[in-house]
């Protein structure tokens, strides 16, 4: 007759262990969330689609909508790996007006159907899960492709090459896709031998200093390792630098010729380098010299080392000038110049 009540207040003096044990216990950390400052080319829309579409129309260009949520890593990817490509941003500039959404955010939206909606309802309705999703809109306003989740750059440029050339009318995307498969990008830096190795004290030295900012999944640095950085006189020629690797987007510690502490993103940031690969030349004594930024030929290259080796940059201070200097020098030797090659 006694046995509930017993068990009641067995269970009651347990209590307390449960509930120090419960609040004892270390909540678990959320990991990878990035923030991402989206380009400031990105247009600044009214939020009324419609009106929005018939002005890309009119400038030639079509509507590519943005879904994007705080916190989103691949947001973040798809802003810094593949807008930091050059010939993306830049197709992407002539050719798509980009209006971000935020998927849980409050601003309404007028539709193309002339509804208006929250951002958040606007998600609901057309059935986004995933961040980022990217809708593009033909010049009706009709979605013609749609990209959840995000691709690499090599993959992305293949997106872009349907919409952008209205590749829809003549059948469907992932026939396309088939027919022009992009070549797969380096999951990794490419290393050379050329490189110092870490850690990065650049306070120390006297040699000149060349930094290559590149990153992952990175079509151009693909291009400048294997048809520009094999040429024999462009390695000897940077043989005689400090020459640096640093993925732009990375927390790799570095110290600065000035002798500043700060990381590969934070001073990329503060040498205002957008594009991978950027190879920037710096002279310890009178700072940077010049820079290359993402597209690279081998003329142009070999002559940007030349310009800061030779110390031409001190009194020419045109590098257009110098490379065509240089290049009527070369030819007078009877060696021709390809400015292609």
């Amino acid at each position: 007759m006694h046995k509930l009540p017993c068990l009641i207040i067995s269970l009651l003096m347990l209590l307390p262990i449960f509930s120090s044990a419960e609040e004892g216990q270390r909540q678990g950390k959320f990991l990878g969330a990035r923030e991402t400052a989206y380009p400031d080319w990105f247009k600044a829309s009214f939020m009324e689609l419609g009106e929005d579409v018939q002005e890309a129309a009119e400038e030639g260009k079509r509507v590519m909508l943005f879904f994007h949520q705080d916190g989103c890593p691949y947001c973040n990817l798809m802003v810094e790996r593949n807008l930091s490509q050059k010939d993306i941003q830049e197709t992407m500039k002539a050719k798509l007006d980009v209006i971000e959404i935020n998927m849980w955010g409050d601003r309404e939206v007028g539709a193309v159907n002339g509804k208006t909606y929250t951002e958040k309802r606007f998600a609901e309705v057309l059935k986004v899960q995933f961040t980022p999703t990217l809708l593009f809109l033909d010049e009706s306003g009709k979605v013609i492709l749609r990209l959840n989740g995000y691709i690499p750059p090599n993959t992305f440029k293949t997106a872009l090459g349907y919409v952008n050339g209205h590749k829809e009318k003549e059948g469907s995307y992932r026939n396309y896709l088939a027919a022009n498969k992009p070549p797969k990008a380096a999951g990794k830096l490419h290393n050379e031998a050329f490189f110092l190795p870490p850690s990065h004290d650049l306070s120390r030295g006297e040699r000149p200093l060349a930094l290559f900012f590149e990153q992952k999944q990175c079509p151009n640095c693909d291009k400048l390792h294997k048809e520009v950085l094999t040429d024999p006189g462009i390695r000897k020629l940077i043989s005689r630098f400090d020459a640096v690797q640093l993925d732009m987007w990375s927390d790799t510690p570095v110290t600065t010729p000035a002798g500043k502490e700060t990381t590969a993103r934070e001073w990329a940031r503060e040498l205002g380098v957008n594009f991978a690969p950027s190879v920037v030349l710096l002279d310890r004594k009178h700072g940077e010299v010049i820079r290359s930024e993402a597209v690279f030929k081998r003329f142009h290259t070999e002559s940007i080392l030349d310009y800061h080796l030779s110390g031409a940059f001190k009194h020419q201070p045109s590098f257009q000038r110098y490379i065509s200097e240089r290049a009527e020098a070369i030819r007078e030797q009877g060696r021709d110049v390809d400015l292609w090659k």
